[in-house]
């Protein structure tokens, strides 16, 4: 529905941007905020570099593995060595880790207004920084949760206990045998809720949450809502970015605003009620909450970087 545009040029200086994004936080009738992985690698947790040298260098040195998200699809030899890779990925993202930066400014900037979190991150961050578990919807799972590997029921199960005495003991890139997770249901072994296929399951918990964010939209229809995208890529646009640009273009009084350091994009068709911001989220959310500095926005063209879409410099 959203048409091809290939260029635009911005005379707009950040500032402004600033100004008028806090002026729809201000008056808003309702925030969406639509978070993807470039909220988590702004608040420091990246999946390469330092960081996943620090962890898996042993994993780098005998597999070859790059960074952390590669590392999570590797096949494996044993389920001793996936569970001393996954034990070790989850412990850092989801258990040893304190509260991002972005997060807990975040929180400060919208929690007294009427807000629903939609997320496409596992890691946890927005409940760690004291958001609502009530208006609040992980989509694509939780890495604190495990299902079975072959789903024989719609059940999913806490795992910091086993994740954590896992870290403690495995040894050699591996854990104790006895110690690998199975299906307190059918026997199969355990994997990881995070949709990578259709074998993701969907509990009671995402089906509770799904609906009250459903609800949320319904309740606001029309009204003046601001859908807040914070650092969501062109990996999986259908679950935010596409639904924000389309409840946009069917509500006149909607604004939709796009903050990301590399693909901060919009179609022509919304550009009157759209506000991109081209910059790191940790600096943008700080400067909404602060005097901000005349900084000058950048005035080259850009180029598309998502099918139907603008990008801004």
């Amino acid at each position: 529905m959203f048409s091809r545009i290939l260029t635009i040029k911005s005379i707009e200086n950040y500032s402004e941007q600033i100004k008028k994004l806090k002026t729809e936080i201000e008056t808003a009738d309702a925030i969406i905020v639509g978070a993807g992985a470039g909220m988590s690698a702004s608040a420091g947790m990246r999946y390469d570099g330092e960081r996943f040298e620090k962890y898996f260098s042993d994993f780098h040195e005998k597999y070859g593995i790059r960074d952390i998200y590669s590392g999570g699809f590797y096949p494996y030899d044993t389920l001793e060595e996936y569970w001393a890779w996954w034990s070790r990925h989850i412990f850092i993202n989801r258990y040893d880790v304190s509260v991002g930066k972005p997060y807990a400014d975040l929180l400060t900037l919208i929690k007294d207004t009427d807000y629903f979190v939609l997320t496409t991150n596992v890691d946890h961050q927005f409940q760690l920084a004291g958001f609502d578990k009530k208006r609040l919807f992980y989509m694509q799972g939780d890495y604190g949760l495990w299902q079975c590997s072959k789903p024989c029921c719609q059940q999913t199960w806490d795992n910091e206990e086993p994740v954590r005495r896992m870290v403690t003991v495995q040894k050699d890139m591996r854990v104790p045998t006895e110690l690998i997770p199975y299906c307190p249901v059918c026997g199969r072994p355990m994997t990881m809720n995070l949709r990578c296929d259709n074998t993701f399951v969907q509990d009671k918990g995402w089906y509770a949450a799904a609906e009250r964010y459903e609800e949320f939209i319904r309740r606001h229809k029309g009204l003046h809502i601001l859908f807040f995208e914070l650092g969501v890529g062109a990996n999986t646009p259908g679950i935010i970015k596409y639904p924000f640009w389309t409840m946009t273009s069917e509500n006149k009084n909607a604004i939709y605003t796009c903050v990301n350091y590399s693909e901060a994009v919009y179609p022509t068709e919304i550009k009157k009620q759209s506000i991109c911001i081209r910059a790191d989220i940790a600096d943008v959310i700080r400067d909404l909450t602060v005097p901000v500095s005349n900084k000058p926005y950048r005035k080259a063209a850009c180029r598309l970087q998502i099918s139907g879409g603008r990008s801004c410099p």
